[in-house]
Order: structure tokens, then sequence, then C-alpha cells
């Protein structure tokens, strides 16, 4: 199943704990280095053998450029199906003799660097992980904001969820962020589907035993999210809401983006919380470990390192 002998990265930096979380950076050949990130992390709620997360990167850096994430800015192109697999295996084999694979729940996040419905690799990858990595065990996560040029990637994304991830053993999540459109297209500055697209897609996407479809928003002041307006357009029966932070990054702060919700006030959203309850949507606060911030492995940080250190290449 790995076979180091095809790696053509370099490990050129790791950092953070093992009982929480390590970040690794990356590099793989190219005329320009091309730097990307890869995260080995734990759930806080629960021990290895119940749950940990492998979070791999699709592109080095990405195009989406949202106003809250530090991995836009310097894009330099898709990653191709090796590559991609390659963050996976070395995060398998740094675990290969501990008893972690066989842990109940394995997650293969696709959400470090990148807008993975840009990338066509990562349909491949996760055919490949569906006839070689066969266990139960593990489970797909891709986060994406939706790009209206990934419509027919996340077409084949369905097909592949129900011939090979069937029975609730896939997470699709859409940064949604806002339920106002302009605020959708200040955030993030790309062309993708609206809340009535989304929505839609969420209807057939949706068979008996899958996991609903995350609707996320990253809580900023004075960022709009009125649960009516979810309400009108989502179904409690296919989707669910998702709450988190705005991380600390370089561009949240630059952009004035401040979170609602922290570690120190995770009640902060409690009347939102009853608002979209009341409509009957389940609604998950993911609020992480106050570590997780200091180590940089949270959605948008970290990649300020690959930026200070493509700076010192070129």
């Amino acid at each position: 199943m790995i076979n180091s002998e095809k790696w053509t990265g370099r490990v050129v930096k790791t950092f953070g704990e093992n009982d929480v979380a390590n970040v690794h950076v990356l590099e793989f050949p190219g005329d320009k280095p091309r730097l990307i990130e890869f995260v080995d992390s734990l759930d806080p709620r629960y021990d290895r053998s119940e749950k940990w997360c492998i979070n791999v990167s699709t592109q080095a850096g990405c195009p989406v450029a949202c106003l809250m994430c530090d991995a836009g800015g310097d894009y330099r192109g898709n990653l191709a199906k090796e590559e991609i697999l390659e963050q996976i295996e070395r995060t398998l084999a740094e675990h290969a003799y501990d008893g972690s694979w066989q842990a109940r729940k394995i997650k293969l996040h696709f959400a470090r660097m990148g807008e993975p419905a840009m990338n066509p690799a990562v349909l491949d990858v996760l055919r490949y992980v569906a006839k070689y990595f066969p266990s139960d065990s593990f489970i797909p996560a891709v986060a994406t904001t939706a790009p209206r040029v990934g419509l027919k990637w996340l077409e084949e994304l369905k097909t592949i969820k129900n011939e090979h991830y069937s029975g609730g053993r896939f997470q699709l999540q859409f940064s949604v962020n806002s339920s106002n459109e302009t605020m959708r297209d200040r955030l993030m500055p790309v062309s993708k589907l609206s809340l009535p697209e989304l929505a839609q897609f969420a209807r057939t996407w949706f068979q008996s035993g899958d996991r609903r479809i995350s609707l996320n928003f990253a809580l900023g002041r004075g960022i709009p999210l009125e649960a009516e307006i979810i309400a009108s357009h989502f179904s409690p029966e296919n989707a669910l809401v998702k709450l988190t932070p705005i991380n600390p990054t370089a561009r949240s702060n630059s952009n004035g983006i401040e979170t609602v919700i922290a570690p120190e006030s995770p009640e902060a959203a409690a009347k939102l919380v009853h608002e979209l309850e009341k409509y009957g949507f389940e609604v998950i606060v993911s609020i992480g470990d106050p570590k997780e911030i200091k180590i940089g492995s949270n959605c948008g940080q970290a990649a300020r390192w690959v930026s200070e250190m493509l700076e010192k290449h070129v």
C-alpha cells in the first residue's frame, strides 16, 4: 500500500505537538518551489484509537484567496494524484507500528491548502483510496467553496460517493460563510454556486444513510447570517449547519475580520444556534483546542510558514 520510493517531495519543516497536531511543510520539485502543508491531527474529544485526521493539500497555494485564509495568494498550480497520495502515505507511515491504522475512524480531509473542486486529481485519489485503502475506517471529507467551474467535478464526486463511500462514509462541506450573497462574494472572491444552487445540489446529493452536507459558517463580526434565509433555501433533512471561528491569520487581521466565537466565548452564538434549531437544523458549534490555534493547524492558519519560505527561495 505504501511505497516510499515513489515519493518525490522533501519535508522541510515540521512543527506541532504529537498529542494535538503536527504540521508538515513539503516541497515538491518544479521550475519554482512548490511548498504545501499536510497535517496529522487528533480530535481533542477522542483517543487516536477512536479517531484521527489526515488533512492534505490539493493545490500549491490557492487561487480563491478567501479574505480570512493565509493559503491564498502565491498560487502555483494543482497537485498531481501522486503528490496528494504522498501526503496521506507519509502520515500513515508515521503510525505504521503504533496501532493507529486500526482506529475506528481515519478521516481523510481534503481541506488544507487549495480548492479541491478545481483539481480533477482529487477524484482520482478518492477512487484510489477506495480500491487500495478498503477499510471502512477511512472516511473522506471534502471542504469546498463550490466554485462554478467545479460543478461537473461535484457531479462526478457524487457518483464516486454513491459507488464507493455509501452508508455515511463520506462528508461534504460547503464553505458558505454568510447568508448574504454580496458578502459571500467579498469573502470568497470566486464565481461560485448561489445559495439556491447549493440547496438544489444538497437535495440530489443526499441518499438514505448518507451524512448530511455540512454548511460551514466561519462567524465573523458584522457578517450576516440569518437563520430565516438559510431555512428558506435548505432542508434539515439533507443539510446541517456548522459554526466555526474565524481563526487568527495574517489575512483575517489585515482585512479586519474578527471572530464571534472562540475557545473563551463558546456561547457567543447561542442566539443564532437557537434560531437555526427552531427551523429544525442540527447545529454543530466547532471550536478547536486552543493548542491548535497556537500551533497553527486550524483552517486558514500556518500557510504563513510557506509564504515566508517561498520568499526566501525566490
